[in-house]
């Protein structure tokens, strides 16, 4: 498993291919939560490639279930916020930890701001829902830690439920089949174009920088 904390995430060029900012907001076939949302709509942002991505994935769903858009792009700043409240979290938690286990750790939930896909507009939170909008059993809620689920937040938890299990399942089964890359950790965490997702397909660079 690549954490996002591995060098070698950090050492993949980035090549902005200027591919712009889009509101998903105002795509009839996605559907975007409010739980993230703040006064500038940034959590409903995401590159044009990821999001023409996604409504291809929402079309090959079976019938009467929805993808569901929690938090796109975030600002570097905010980024950075998530990031030391985890790990000061984890350090009160666990004051034997030395430096480098505190980054490991923290990074098996939210990213170091400097290789934050969010931060590039080429990550995705997102679950499932049914045509009503009720959210499909995932086994655990969406931005769940390591810490408070036992690592069922893990996408390939084996201590899930067969729904959810199953639940799961369709969620990968519809994007990567459009290209997008998960982040191990965190079943509801996508990508397209970041550095992670260029080193989880070997690609020469990412695509996307951050905005």
């Amino acid at each position: 498993m690549i954490l996002l904390s591995d060098p070698r995430v950090a050492a993949v060029p980035s090549r902005d291919d200027g591919d712009p900012l889009v509101d998903v907001r105002e795509i009839a076939e996605l559907r975007v939560d409010g739980r993230a949302a703040d006064d500038s709509g940034t959590h409903a942002r995401l590159r044009a490639g990821l999001a023409a991505r996604l409504v291809d994935a929402q079309r090959a769903l079976p019938g009467g279930l929805r993808l569901l858009i929690v938090e796109g792009y975030r600002p570097s700043a905010a980024q950075q916020r998530i990031f030391t409240g985890y790990r000061d979290e984890l350090r009160r938690r666990h004051p034997g930890w030395p430096e480098d286990r505190l980054l490991v750790e923290t990074s098996k939930f939210v990213s170091p701001v400097q290789v934050a896909p969010h931060s590039t507009g080429g990550a995705v939170d997102l679950t499932l829902c049914s045509a009503d909008g009720a959210e499909l059993d995932m086994g655990t809620a969406l931005d769940a830690t390591p810490l408070a689920s036992g690592n069922a937040c893990f996408t390939a938890a084996p201590q899930i439920s067969a729904t959810a299990r199953r639940h799961r399942g369709l969620l990968i089964d519809a994007l990567t089949a459009v290209g997008l890359v998960n982040y191990p950790t965190e079943w509801w965490h996508w990508s397209y174009g970041d550095r992670y997702w260029a080193i989880t397909t070997n690609a020469s660079h990412a695509l996307y920088g951050p905005v």
